[in-house]
């Protein structure tokens, strides 16, 4: 490195010579040079001032005439435009990096905030997930309960009606016997009259009433029978 800022050096020297032998036309782009040189070896603005000391020194410019300083001055100052870009840029640098620390701490924030929102939003899916299941469960136990009940109400209706049928059997059974009853003595009755016809004429009298309280009771039995069959 301490070779390289002396041959920078000898340069310069040269360099600012050169400049000043061609006097006030003299261009600038060997200043310009020796400061794009400079921010290569990470030179700052302090170690240049030296390097143009030295370089004054040398040239013994402290006596010269005041536009040879003027032109050693803005020769100095063409070679630290590059250093000042460079301190420009680093400022810019650092203003944008700050900026986009900034922006990142912002959207870190914006990240955090999101994540607990997505966090609640999968806890509550999950709350709902589980409500929605044991509701599905509820029914579900709730549908075969349903299904139960109704398979109990079918065999309990079709018991009930086969107890009312067989009932309805009965009482046709028994109003089927005693009308048949009634009917045989009715027979028996008008067999007796037929009989009695023959000898007593009274006593026909009495047949026929006997026969007809006969066939009334019959008449009742067979309505009450009916009715019975109705209400079963």
């Amino acid at each position: 490195m301490k070779q390289k800022l002396i041959r920078l050096s000898q340069r310069y020297v040269t360099a600012l010579r050169k400049h000043l032998h061609q006097g006030p036309c003299a261009r600038l782009q060997p200043a310009l040079r020796l400061g794009r040189q400079a921010v290569v070896l990470g030179l700052e603005t302090l170690e240049l001032a030296r390097i143009h000391e030295q370089a004054v020194a040398t040239l013994d410019l402290s006596f010269s005439k005041n536009g040879i300083n003027k032109r050693a001055k803005v020769f100095f100052a063409e070679v630290m435009t590059p250093i000042v870009e460079t301190h420009h840029a680093a400022r810019q640098s650092k203003m944008e990096l700050n900026r986009l620390n900034q922006t990142l701490h912002r959207r870190t924030l914006e990240l955090a905030a999101t994540n607990r929102q997505l966090q609640r939003g999968i806890f509550q899916r999950k709350r709902v997930e589980a409500a929605l299941k044991s509701s599905g469960e509820h029914y579900a136990r709730l549908l075969r309960e349903s299904l139960q009940l109704q398979e109990g109400l079918r065999q309990l209706t079709h018991r009930v009606l086969a107890s009312q049928e067989e009932d309805r059997k009965k009482i046709s059974l028994e109003l089927q016997n005693e009308i048949a009853q009634s009917l045989l003595g009715i027979n028996l009755r008008l067999l007796s009259l037929k009989q009695e016809a023959r000898n007593n004429t009274r006593g026909l009298k009495n047949e026929l009433a006997s026969t007809q309280r006969l066939v009334v009771k019959s008449a009742r039995s067979a309505r009450r029978v009916a009715r019975q069959l109705r209400k079963a």
